[in-house]
């Protein structure tokens, strides 16, 4: 009963908040670049060179790569039978498209889509999907609570936070993951309901291999980054920001973390590096990490969408899951 009256409230809540950042990002964005010379942004962007770009590129890929194997980590963890061959395309343009429309878009509602018409059933797309999440967001929290801890972070005097509350929560972070890690090797019971849903605990090995996976994707996002970026800050540096504004952005719910990303940079780096080249390498960032993969992951989606309907039509697509 007090649950259900503490919903309403909770969702005013994600409201309000969400309205605090779609006016405080673009205020933040004002003030920190209304001085800023576009011409000389112009000036940075024109200077990268070819092998740069094609090295982030391969960055990119790498992380792309690595994301995929969340859903092969999936196929392992809910006993379907897909192959690879079809398991990683799908895990790919599901993630360009979450990272461009926000995970309800991308991360859900493509993936129930694409698996499904492979002939996989609701359950278990949402076991693959939540196994997927899981993965991201313990290796989030595993790489941030590390970064945090360290206090690897410089964070300006003005913020409320302050370094130590940024080490709070580094330690929460890594409290977290390791109760976690502990429940997956030592909890007798595997099988935990929650009303009429069921959760299977992965074993240790897989949940290990989920903090695995799940950083390296992190790391590689924030090496695109620095790879972009001059000389100036270290790469542990920029790890720590791009942490921090991903949890920015996923507080504010903003598709692609449009401006949240851009404010927090500018912020937190702005000391080691001028506003134009910031802002280059973050423009540059965007291009390679989400403006390409979602134009190849579009046309990449007409070919699994006609292979699916042949597949079906034809009756030879493996279906379901394994005993045991």
């Amino acid at each position: 009963m007090n649950g259900a009256n503490n919903k309403p409230w909770m969702r005013w809540g994600k409201r309000v908040l969400t309205l605090f950042f779609l006016l405080l990002v673009p205020t933040l964005l004002y003030m920190l670049a209304r001085n800023l010379d576009w011409g000389e942004v112009r000036q940075a962007l024109s200077d990268y060179s070819l092998q740069t770009l094609l090295v982030g590129a391969l960055i990119a890929c790498a992380s792309y790569l690595v994301f995929s194997c969340y859903d092969l980590l999936g196929r392992r963890y809910s006993r379907h039978r897909l192959p690879t061959r079809q398991v990683m395309p799908v895990a790919m343009v599901c993630y360009a498209f979450n990272l461009n429309f926000t995970t309800w878009i991308g991360g859900v509602a493509m993936r129930y889509r694409l698996y499904m018409r492979l002939g996989l059933s609701a359950s278990t797309v949402t076991r693959i999907l939540s196994l997927s999440l899981l993965t991201n967001w313990t290796g989030y929290m595993a790489l941030a609570g590390v970064i945090f801890s360290l206090r690897l972070v410089k964070l300006p005097e003005s913020w409320a936070l302050g370094v130590t509350g940024l080490q709070l929560l580094g330690f929460t972070l890594l409290g977290i993951v390791s109760a976690y890690v502990g429940i997956c090797a030592f909890s007798r019971q595997r099988v935990w309901h929650f009303g009429e849903r069921s959760i299977t605990l992965p074993s240790l090995g897989m949940a290990l291999l989920q903090l695995c996976l799940g950083a390296s994707n992190w790391a590689l996002m924030a090496a695109l980054i620095f790879w972009l970026l001059p000389e100036g800050a270290a790469y542990s540096s920029v790890l720590g920001v791009l942490l921090i504004s991903c949890m920015a952005a996923a507080v504010a719910h903003i598709p692609a973390g449009l401006g949240v990303l851009e404010t927090v940079f500018l912020a937190l780096l702005q000391h080691q590096y001028s506003q134009a080249s910031l802002i280059a390498a973050l423009l540059a960032y965007r291009v390679l990490y989400y403006l390409l993969p979602l134009v190849l992951a579009s046309a990449a989606y007409l070919v699994l969408e006609k292979r699916a309907r042949t597949l079906r039509k034809s009756g030879e697509q493996t279906i379901e899951t394994q005993p045991g």
